[in-house]
């Protein structure tokens, strides 16, 4: 008896090896990827809150803990903190240097300058944990050494102030991406509040002077991000720049129609041009109807991008600390992880993601489109930094009394 039972056992364990091998192998993966490619999220917020919470002095400020233990930090927008950002397996982020429109013709630059100032100085902070990135390569560095790649972004082309100067000098400072727009006009695009009900372009799309903000930033290696542009300005600067373009945090217009979301027109010219859409988590952006909503949702925007501009043209912009609502189910920073393994066990009729898939998902589709950036710049370095002007007759009348003449 004792032969047989040791016999019927080692049927059952090889019984269940061979069904342990029928399983599919993205199965038995899901997040576990993240411990091989770096998690890149295209656009995280904390900044400002630095900014609005501790006015930028963060000398005694404790960010290696969960701040929502924290009277002032545990606030409807606030997900982000250094153990969460672990639990979260976060790889690279890109921390963005965002000043509101009502700083447009006054303070922008001034403000966007102490942006960035305090994310060199976060950063520098946290070094055991992070470590300063501005190049492609410098995220795969960051990655292999252990630590979180922190790269700086800005949000706004009102931080520029119409200036090419003002743009080459935040390019030394390491800024690698500029979103054209936020929410209000700039003397040379459109934003994407135009597209609403009622909404009434100014220049449809780029002007010229926005076309050779989009070439500058081509030469400088600075990716061009059109989160937050209007349609006709998304598609006048697909088709003007040399490079790759990025949406940093925005999702599909065809499962949520906010003006915000990208359409399915403008989805296909991202992969004739070789961009990358990262899908946003605001709940706004992502449901019809102003609830909440789910894990689900948001699966639903990244299998719609998959689907229509393809598996390499899709990523991650959670837009963490910038909004203050998200879905149940990814409510902060440590809840990658649970995306991944969600989209790893395909529902009926979904894509299916192959542990390859997830990989350029979680990173390598952005890091592919920076490297892409990168030699445009290098095939560019002969050429000119392009000295173009505002004309006089494009300054907003509300400008005019702020600006000095040559």
């Amino acid at each position: 008896m004792a032969r047989l039972a040791a016999v019927l056992a080692v049927l059952t364990a090889v019984a269940g090896l061979a069904v342990a091998a029928r399983l599919p192998r993205q199965k038995r993966l899901g997040s576990a990827v993240l411990n091989e490619v770096p998690l890149v999220d295209g656009h995280n917020d904390l900044p400002w809150n630095l900014r609005s919470l501790e006015k930028n002095q963060i000398n005694e400020f404790d960010f290696d803990r969960d701040l929502r233990a924290d009277p002032r930090w545990n606030c409807s927008t606030c997900f982000t903190d250094l153990p969460r950002l672990r639990k979260g397996k976060v790889g690279a982020q890109f921390w963005v240097a965002y000043v509101p429109c009502s700083a447009q013709y006054k303070d922008a630059v001034e403000m966007t300058m102490e942006q960035v100032d305090v994310i060199k100085r976060f950063v520098d902070k946290y070094q055991d944990d992070m470590q300063y990135v501005d190049s492609a390569q410098g995220i795969m560095e960051a990655f292999a050494a252990g630590k979180i790649g922190s790269m700086i972004a800005i949000e706004g082309g009102h931080s520029i102030d119409s200036s090419l100067g003002i743009l080459r000098r935040f390019h030394e400072l390491g800024v690698r991406y500029l979103t054209l727009t936020h929410t209000c006009n700039t003397p040379w695009a459109d934003p994407s509040p135009v597209d609403d009900v009622g909404g009434k372009p100014e220049h449809n799309g780029l002007t010229d002077f926005g076309k050779k903000v989009v070439r500058e930033l081509n030469r400088l290696g600075i990716m061009v991000d059109l989160a937050h542009v209007s349609h006709q300005t998304m598609i006048d600067a697909i088709t003007e720049s040399y490079a790759p373009v990025i949406f940093s945090h925005s999702s599909a217009w065809a499962i949520a129609q906010h003006h915000r979301n990208v359409r399915d027109d403008v989805l296909r010219m991202v992969t004739v041009n070789g961009g990358i859409v990262m899908v946003n988590f605001y709940s706004l952006y992502i449901r019809n109807d102003g609830t909440r909503g789910t894990i689900e949702d948001v699966v639903a925007h990244i299998n719609h991008i998959r689907n229509v501009a393809g598996v390499d043209h899709v990523g991650i912009g959670s837009d963490f600390d910038g909004v203050n609502m998200v879905p149940a189910g990814l409510d902060d920073v440590s809840k990658y992880p649970a995306l991944f393994d969600r989209l790893s066990q395909p529902k009926a009729g979904e894509p299916e993601w192959t542990p390859e898939d997830l990989k350029k998902l979680a990173g390598l589709n952005l890091i592919r489109v920076f490297r892409k950036v990168e030699e445009v710049r290098d095939l560019m370095a002969g050429s000119q930094p392009i000295e173009e002007l505002l004309p006089k007759n494009q300054v907003p009348n509300q400008a005019q009394a702020c600006k000095t003449d040559l």
